[in-house]
């Protein structure tokens, strides 16, 4: 996985899906995101339904990356750990293995202790999926079967050619 490029296998997926709706269920939150820095929704699980899904990744990628500029004036590498606090809703966000971003969205049934104590736990086994993804990545690399880019054969004439 070079920089932010992350290539997903359906069995990968199905591990890291299983292990929002574990922290989902054991957190007693209301909504679980898990988003790349670059504000791509991966994998979400909760009460969707009335949620811009598409907007709260965006905007927490930003969020994350304005903190972490905040974090180098002040002389850290990066704040792992994020939590707004509303009147109804509070948001917990965690950075997990420097690569995507865990957003647990909770209210009143639930308390910041719980969210935090779970949250740790599904980061070490999140880190421990997106490594393995990374080791499987790199392998097929090194044997060819993954391209530096899935966009690499397609020219700009077949581009142009497309929207014809």
């Amino acid at each position: 996985m070079t920089g932010s490029d992350l290539v997903m296998y359906e069995e990968d997926f199905r591990k890291i899906d299983s292990e929002l709706q574990k922290l989902h269920q054991q957190s007693n939150a209301k909504v679980i995101f898990l988003v790349d820095k670059n504000g791509q929704l991966i994998a979400s699980t909760g009460e969707t339904h009335d949620l811009d899904t598409t907007s709260l990744a965006s905007l927490t990628a930003g969020n994350i990356a304005a903190t972490g500029g905040i974090a180098r004036l002040l002389g850290e590498k990066e704040f792992t750990i994020l939590f707004h606090e509303g009147e109804k809703d509070n948001i917990h966000i965690s950075l997990i293995g420097q690569r995507v971003i865990l957003v647990v969205i909770f209210d009143g049934r639930s308390s910041l202790g719980l969210v935090r104590l779970r949250v740790k736990k599904a980061s070490e086994t999140l880190t421990k999926i997106f490594e393995e993804i990374t080791r499987k990545v790199e392998k097929d690399k090194g044997e060819g079967k993954l391209d530096e880019s899935l966009f690499a054969e397609i020219s700009d004439e077949d581009i142009d050619n497309l929207f014809r």
